[in-house]
């Protein structure tokens, strides 16, 4: 039919049929294709290669990518819109999601539950039985909101557009219902025995999974609706989910600013607040989120890091994927990459960069302010990924952010580096990344032997409390936590300006 078309995507050897008009990015993002900018023509990261097919040039693509390029048949996927069949080419790829096998000590409970920690990128669940603890399902998935904005600002801004032409809440909550549904039939339970379904997630998903006003997050103070701080209960039918009301829906309350129930959850999993040393937990993504404490007291804050240690904003930048440099390292004076799944590079993920930009310092590649110590204008890893001066700059905003957080929490702590006894590193990104390297740049200044991964401890903590019979811990926790705003605070710009440059070698 004259109004059907049919893209095929290669090496996949996907055919998808289509209608006139289609949004190729609605249909590309399940199968890969990263959307940084959510869309609005302002990257590269969505670039695909047309193999046959109509897909003219716009002005949008002429001013973001080469001549060659475009002759080659490169196009920005965001644009595409499908008037006639096309075959177009995509690397493979598979991007792994942290989930959680931890054990932990619990009373045992009648009945099955679920925990779903929601993030910016990635979404993770696990249906529980409640009388034995035992994992009965895991499910996991790329937030489909990441077609719309790789990081929350991005997400927020569209929210709140005049131009929005879906409800991003909507899509969140259907995916999660989606993914509720596969875990229960993989467990083989009917759906009117799951008991509790408890969720966390940064301040911005929690908004727009229950509902609340986003706007408030858009703009100075950036403090959230007060329902923020409080425990969210809502019905299956209030979601328009297809589950019996006598399931609990739960949203963990948040901390305050950007920092939201996973680190609530966090701070649960690692019990810093029952230690008599003080400890830190570290959570690295677009948004940085810092806690420094112990069983007396607790700081947290958040910190607008970037993308960059989701690839994202970096020239080749890829999530942690298959063809992506995820590790880099020098030996004998000369360097080698190693990539996710071991074929040729496509890109590199947030640990490569970290690693590159060490060995680059290391080499004398790169100076203490971030410039290259030649004239060059990239630093080819190995053909054909590329480090750029803007890339390096990247990395150098997101870094000096989270070391400016630190600095400010000690220091509000009246406490010093020597005092923290652990450092805890929540989350994918502190899970894979090189200590050495992120010493070596100066993102985390504490001795590489008290740092340890801790995986992902919000989905670990939202285990843990479906078990309680009442959440009067998790509000002892949050009481306890002093929100402290960076982006207000007095002294954030120039310690965060100090904090940019790296350590000299």
């Amino acid at each position: 039919m004259a109004n059907r078309h049919t893209i095929t995507l290669k090496p996949l050897n996907i055919s998808i049929e289509v209608t006139h008009g289609t949004s190729l990015q609605d249909v590309l993002f399940p199968h890969g294709v990263e959307f940084p900018c959510g869309g609005r023509q302002r990257c590269t990261g969505c670039r695909v290669k047309v193999l046959d097919g109509p897909f003219p040039v716009t002005p949008e693509q002429e001013a973001l990518l080469s001549k060659k390029e475009l002759d080659n048949g490169w196009r920005l996927a965001c644009s595409g819109i499908v008037t006639g069949d096309i075959e177009i080419e995509l690397a493979q790829w598979e991007a792994s999601v942290l989930t959680d096998n931890s054990s932990f000590a619990f009373k045992p409970k009648e009945g099955f539950g679920v925990a779903v920690d929601i993030g910016t990128t990635t979404i993770v669940g696990q249906l529980l039985n409640l009388s034995n603890g035992n994992v009965l399902a895991v499910k996991t998935a790329l937030n489909n909101q990441a077609q719309y904005g790789a990081d929350i600002m991005e997400r927020i801004n569209y929210a709140i557009s005049t131009d929005a032409k879906v409800d991003l809440g909507i899509i969140l909550r259907s995916q999660i219902e989606t993914l509720l549904i596969e875990m229960v039939d993989a467990a083989g339970i009917p759906r009117d025995d799951i008991r509790t379904v408890l969720l966390v997630g940064n301040t911005v998903m929690q908004h727009f999974f229950c509902g609340f006003d986003i706007i408030p997050l858009s703009r100075v103070p950036f403090e959230p609706e007060a329902e923020s701080y409080r425990t969210a209960k809502r019905t299956p039918a209030e979601l328009g989910w297809k589950f019996n009301d006598s399931t609990s829906v739960v949203f963990l309350p948040s901390l305050g600013g950007f920092v939201g129930s996973d680190i609530l959850a966090g701070i649960f999993a690692t019990e810093i607040y029952k230690r008599n040393k003080y400890s830190c937990m570290i959570d690295l993504g677009t948004n940085g989120e810092i806690v420094i404490g112990n069983k007396e007291r607790m700081l947290c804050a958040s910190t607008a890091a970037g993308p960059a240690f989701e690839g994202a904003r970096i020239s080749m930048g890829m999530r942690a994927s298959t063809g992506a440099i995820s590790a880099v390292q020098q030996t004998n004076g000369m360097y080698t990459c190693s990539v996710i799944g071991g074929g040729e590079p496509r890109g590199i993920c947030g640990s490569g960069l970290v690693d590159a930009v060490s060995v680059g310092l290391r080499q004398r590649r790169i100076l203490s302010s971030g410039r290259f110590s030649d004239t060059a204008k990239n630093w080819k890893l190995v053909s054909p990924v590329i480090l750029t001066q803007s890339d390096i700059r990247e990395l150098q905003l997101a870094k000096g952010a989270i070391a400016a957080g630190i600095t400010i929490l000690l220091k509000r702590m009246n406490s010093s580096i020597e005092n923290i006894a652990n450092v805890y590193m929540a989350g994918a990104f502190g899970n894979y990344i090189n200590r050495d390297s992120a010493r070596d740049i100066g993102l985390l200044p504490f001795p590489t032997r008290r740092i340890s991964p801790r995986g992902n401890t919000a989905l670990l903590g939202a285990k843990r409390a479906l078990f309680l019979d009442d959440i009067e811990e998790l509000q002892h926790i949050q009481h306890r936590t002093e929100h402290i705003s960076l982006n207000s605070h007095p002294e954030f710009m120039d310690i965060f300006a100090q904090k940019m440059t790296f350590p000299e070698f």
